[in-house]
């Protein structure tokens, strides 16, 4: 049988404008769940803790990103300085190292 005798019409078509379409909705539900499942958690928790560091006061009770349990001392710009709690040495953090504070203020409705 020769090559060039084989029936094309039996042959399955692929591609088209209907396969590209496919492709692209795809591609935007892929991008759609991606963004729902990490990238918007992950800006929500952002915002929260940087909600929590501008909130910051001085005498609350905060956890380091490297486990140290401290009190606040005094707050500047980019900077905390804390005060440990088990032999009352003072210790100067950078804001973004904190991970937790664990003083619950009471949330004053602003008139």
């Amino acid at each position: 049988m020769d090559l060039n005798m084989i029936n094309l019409e039996a042959q399955p078509k692929t591609g088209g404008a209907g396969g590209i379409i496919l492709m692209i909705l795809m591609y935007a539900a892929i991008f759609g769940a991606m963004y729902l499942f990490l990238i918007r958690p992950q800006k929500k928790k952002q915002k929260e803790e940087k909600k929590m560091r501008e909130n910051l006061q001085v005498g609350d009770e905060i956890v380091t990103i490297g486990g140290i349990y401290g009190r606040v001392i005094s707050l500047k710009e980019d900077t905390i300085v804390i005060e440990s709690l088990s032999d009352h040495s003072k210790i100067t953090i950078a804001r973004w190292a904190m991970q937790a504070n664990n003083t619950v203020h009471d949330d004053i409705p602003s008139k």
